[in-house]
This record gives C-alpha cells, sequence and structure tokens, in this order.
C-alpha cells in the first residue's frame, strides 16, 4: 500500500518528480531542523536571559539588513542558471555562477571596508537599547560582521542548488548547521555563564564552515562542470544578472523593512525583553509559513524551465494544485491560534508570556504571506515582477511609520508591529492572482505583462 502510494505520488512529468522528490526530501530535513529550532529557543533562553536572548535575536535582525547588499544578485542568478541549463547552455550557466561570485566577494571586501571605518563611530548600546556590558557587545558586533562577510559569498552554493531545483540540499546545509548550533549550545551551557559574546562568535563560525564545506566539496564533484573560475568571470553578463536582479534588489529592501526592522521598533518601542515573545510567536506560526515554503521553492525554478519551454499545462496544473493546499493553512491556522497558550507553556514553560493578540496577528500575517507564495513563485520565476517592485516600493515607505504608530501610538506593541505588516502586504494578495491569470490567458498587457 505504501508503496503503492509512493509510486502514485512520484509519477508524473519529469519536472514534476523532481519537484516533489525534493519536497519529500526538504519535509524530512526540515522537520528535524524544526525540532532543533524548537529545541534551541528555550535552551538560548536559559543560557542567555529573555532580555539577552532578545538583544541576540535584534543584533540577528541588524545583521541580515546587509544581505540586501546582493543588488539581487541571488535571485538573478537563480533565473539566469535555470534558463541557462533548460537551454543546454552549461558553459553559460559556469559564466553566471562565476561572475556572481566575483561580484559578492567585492561587494563583502567593501562592506568590511566600510564597516571597520564606521563601527567605530556607533553606539551599539543604543541601537539595541540595551545596558548589557559595551565592550563585551563591541566585540560581539565585531565578530558576527566578520564573519557574515565571508559568508554572504559561501552561502551562494544554496542559490545554486534551489537554481537547480535541488532545495533538498540546501536544506541539508541548514538542517547541518542548526544541528551544531543546538549541540555548542548544550556545550556552552556546561563550560561557561551566559556569554553572549561566546554564543554568537561559536554560531557565526557554524555557519561560515558549513557551506564553505559543502561548496568545496560539491564544486569538484557533481558540480564540477559549475565550478566558479576566474577565467570564466565575465563582468558582460553582469548586466544579464543584474538587470533581473535589480528589481529583485528592490524588492528584497522592502522585505527587509517589512521583516528585519520589526525587531528593532520593537526594542525601541519596548524594549528588548519585548522581541522575546514577538519571537516566540513567530517561529510558532512559522511552522506554516515552513512547510508551505517547502512546497512551493521548488516551483521557483520550475516554473522558468516550464515556461522557457511553453509548457502552460503543466503550469496551470502545479499552481492549482498549490492553491488547493494552501486551502488548508487557515484550518491549520485556527487550531494553532486556539491552543497557542498551551503550546507556549509547554514549549518555553512560564519564562516568557505572550499576548493572545500578538497569536492571532500573527496567524493573520502567515495566512496573507503564504497565499502570496501561490503565485509570487510564478511570476519571479518568468521575471514578470515591476508590479510586485512598485508595491514594494510603497510599502518600504509605509512599513516603519505604520509599525511605529500601530506599536507606539496606539500602545499595542510588537502587536502593532506585526499588524502594520499585514496591511502591507494586503494589495499584493489581491493583484498577484489576477496578474497570474492574465499572463497564464494569454490578455496580460502593460504593467501587467512586465
Amino acid at each position: 500500500m505504501i508503496t503503492g502510494f509512493a509510486n502514485k505520488f512520484l509519477s508524473g512529468h519529469e519536472r514534476s518528480i523532481k519537484a516533489k522528490k525534493n519536497i519529500l526530501a526538504s519535509f524530512f530535513l526540515k522537520g528535524i531542523s524544526l525540532v532543533i529550532s524548537l529545541l534551541l529557543v528555550p535552551l538560548t533562553i536559559d543560557y542567555l536571559n529573555p532580555t539577552k536572548y532578545g538583544v541576540w535575536i535584534t543584533l540577528m535582525s541588524v545583521i541580515a539588513w546587509f544581505n540586501f547588499f546582493d543588488i539581487g544578485l541571488g535571485n538573478g542568478l537563480r533565473n539566469k542558471f535555470a534558463i541557462a541549463k533548460a537551454e543546454g547552455k552549461y558553459d553559460l550557466a559556469r559564466t553566471y555562477i562565476s561572475t556572481t561570485y566575483a561580484v559578492i566577494t567585492i561587494i563583502s571586501i567593501a562592506l568590511f571596508a566600510i564597516f571597520f571605518v564606521v563601527n567605530h563611530f556607533l553606539n551599539w548600546g543604543k541601537i539595541l537599547n540595551t545596558s548589557i556590558d559595551i565592550n563585551e557587545l563591541e566585540k560581539l558586533v565585531f565578530i558576527v560582521f566578520t564573519v557574515f562577510c565571508f559568508q554572504f559569498i559561501f552561502k551562494l552554493i544554496n542559490v545554486v542548488f534551489i537554481a537547480d531545483q535541488r532545495p533538498a540540499m540546501s536544506n541539508v546545509i541548514n538542517t547541518f548547521s542548526s544541528l551544531l548550533s543546538l549541540i555548542a549550545v548544550v556545550l556552552l551551557m556546561k563550560t561557561t555563564d551566559g556569554s553572549l559574546l561566546y554564543l554568537g562568535a561559536t554560531f557565526s563560525i557554524i555557519n561560515l564552515l558549513v557551506p564553505l564545506i559543502s561548496g568545496v566539496w560539491y564544486y569538484n564533484t557533481s558540480y564540477k562542470k559549475y565550478k566558479p573560475s576566474l577565467k570564466f568571470v565575465d563582468f558582460s553578463y553582469l548586466k544579464d544578472l543584474t538587470g533581473l536582479g535589480i528589481r529583485f534588489f528592490i524588492m528584497q529592501g522592502a522585505a527587509l523593512v517589512v521583516f528585519m526592522t520589526d525587531n528593532i521598533i520593537i526594542t525601541q518601542v519596548s524594549g528588548p525583553e519585548d522581541v522575546t515573545p514577538y519571537n516566540i510567536a513567530y517561529k510558532y506560526f512559522g511552522i506554516v509559513t515552513m512547510v508551505f515554503t517547502i512546497i512551493t521553492t521548488p516551483l521557483w525554478s520550475a516554473y522558468t524551465d516550464a515556461y522557457v519551454k511553453k509548457d502552460i499545462t503543466w503550469i496551470k496544473q502545479a499552481t492549482k494544485k498549490t492553491f488547493r493546499l494552501w486551502g488548508f493553512i487557515f484550518i491549520g491556522l485556527v487550531g494553532m491560534l486556539a491552543f497557542s497558550n498551551y503550546a507556549y507553556s509547554l514549549w518555553v514553560g512560564d519564562k516568557v508570556q505572550v499576548p493572545f493578540l500578538l497569536s492571532t496577528i500573527m496567524a493573520l500575517w502567515v495566512l496573507l504571506s503564504t497565499s502570496t507564495m501561490v503565485f509570487s513563485n510564478f511570476l519571479s520565476g518568468i521575471s514578470k515582477i515591476k508590479l510586485s517592485l512598485w508595491h514594494s516600493v510603497l510599502v518600504s515607505i509605509v512599513n516603519i511609520p505604520l509599525s511605529i504608530y500601530f506599536g507606539k501610538n496606539l500602545g499595542m506593541g510588537s502587536a502593532g508591529v506585526i499588524l502594520a505588516s499585514v496591511i502591507c502586504v494586503f494589495p499584493r494578495a489581491i493583484f498577484q492572482p489576477i496578474q497570474y491569470l492574465k499572463i497564464i490567458n494569454g490578455t496580460a498587457k502593460g504593467i501587467w505583462d512586465k
């Protein structure tokens, strides 16, 4: 019976089979990552304390802003690689990879140089709204950012895996990093006394070495024909990557405004201790986002392949199935919300209290954001993102003042911050399905076809 179900599930178009295999592998790996993540939160809070944990989460959000400086090259590479491979142009695919690595390396060096100069004038105690040991905090920031600059380069192997419709390989890297981080926290709890510096340095080094070693291994084995090489670096192809990438760059900037500023706004409005319940709710309801992301991630490059080959029937079928799956998310979120207080208590005990209003709005956020995944992977895969780009620009202008207004002026705290994100994402949940239908039916004109 199980064998029959497996054979039926793994049947269909070659593109679908590849996606399904990656979905199954990703579910297994993400399941492990989820368990590790759930264990890491209470262990890390125990090792530090709720306030220090909030400082750590906020600092990671600030560092994550610098992902913005890839100027969209990652997503540009993702599409261009998929197109080159679909057309059998393997040397061109290698050129795209080599050129992207070269440009990201230059950007990383520039970022480190700028940070090295500017960091002397920054007061991280005020930025993170904390009075913990400033010397320790400054050392932590320097180590974390320095390692990030190298990680910025080495993590490109994940982009190549995803572009090749093999996101499960990227999940292997992330899962192994999470496992090592869990082991590290346990060892730190036994050998040290709540040090942010030790925690940050250990996590940073782990997240650097794992993608570095993975890249070296795969570029010398199964991905040897795509191995980055100086002789394949051709900056004349940079226009191809950035022409598309610059649009993703702007969209990434808006995403950073929506996602990455939340923690810093909460820190300034309510204090770092309020970041912790927000992060707990985000991770809890984020389980749904994680599951749906596993399903939809392989579709981006699969859509690119299908659109290049004009396989509209496959695109319609894949989107229809994804939309049906999204329908179950509402039911799942209602159940998670009903049992949220019990789940929090079971997970982190009484160390952190999460307001029910925060949980409710977080569940609504997940419902809306996952609805956009149904269509955004198709639109991104075929590079029809101009409408989404203009929406992103609007979001980047509106989100921060709206978050401050709801969080501070209306006294909603962290619940107000995520409510602002809900309001900002709502228009996308309306216009993206319309754009999809117009494109797939051949009636898209003007901005709907760009």
